[in-house]
């Protein structure tokens, strides 16, 4: 019989501004799950990748390098990144400096009702179709069936490779959505590791969404960034 490999796509470390997610537990719930490869991609920042990488790799578990950038049009990932880039640049340059790195182009949640401020525009996935590698077709935070309709429907229109992103930011909700390949995903992933890909999906958990906005806030109150949590909170309000 032929070994499977996990690999969960789309985590956040506490290097992100919104997730206290620490090494140990991912660790933990990597061995649980027998999750083989995670791909680290914190918003706007390689760091907690790269500094995971070699001590995750001591425990048999492989670290892909990857970013969540906040582009002008909405954010977009690169993945097999050696160093950061710098957000709100146009989708066209930041394909070209993650290309400048020999990465690839990943698309997550491209349809989210809940998070239209975040999601990439659809006019600059069709302006960059053929400079995208992978796009998500179900992301472990969607809060509604219909998104992942959604988003798979908007992968095949554009004809872009599928995966499923966990988008984990909290320890509980790692070891519930991620990819198996039938061979390990090791040092970088090529554009063909997903084209006989089993994916695993399940529903999001609303107790994440609250766990993540407590992170943001303490994370401001920790920074002395009152100004902003008290705009947040007045928004909220009004």
């Amino acid at each position: 019989m032929t070994e499977r490999y996990k690999c969960e796509f789309h985590v956040h470390t506490r290097y992100s501004k919104d997730s206290f997610q620490s090494f140990l537990l991912m660790l933990l719930m990597c061995k649980i799950h027998n999750i083989r490869t995670l791909v680290i991609c914190d918003h706007n920042e390689v760091r907690g990748a790269l500094l995971h990488r070699r001590g995750f790799r001591k425990y048999g578990v492989e670290i892909i390098v990857g970013e969540e950038i906040f582009t002008a049009e909405g954010e977009m990932i690169g993945i097999n990144l050696k160093k950061r880039i710098e957000p709100g640049l146009s989708p066209e340059e930041t394909i070209r400096q993650i290309r400048s790195q020999g990465g690839l182009v990943y698309v997550p949640h491209p349809f989210d009702e809940k998070r239209y401020k975040t999601v990439l525009s659809e006019d600059a996935i069709a302006r960059c179709r053929d400079n995208i590698d992978f796009m998500e077709i179900h992301n472990g935070r969607n809060c509604k069936k219909e998104f992942s309709l959604r988003q798979d429907e908007m992968a095949d229109k554009y004809g872009i490779t599928p995966v499923v992103g966990s988008d984990a930011h909290t320890f509980f909700e790692l070891g519930r959505n991620y990819v198996i390949t039938d061979r390990p995903i090791v040092g970088r992933l090529r554009a063909g590791d997903l084209d006989n890909a089993e994916f695993v999906t399940s529903d999001y958990l609303p107790l994440a969404h609250k766990a993540t906005k407590v992170a943001k806030a303490l994370k401001m109150i920790l920074r002395g960034d009152f100004l902003e949590l008290f705009g947040i909170i007045y928004k909220k309000l009004a």
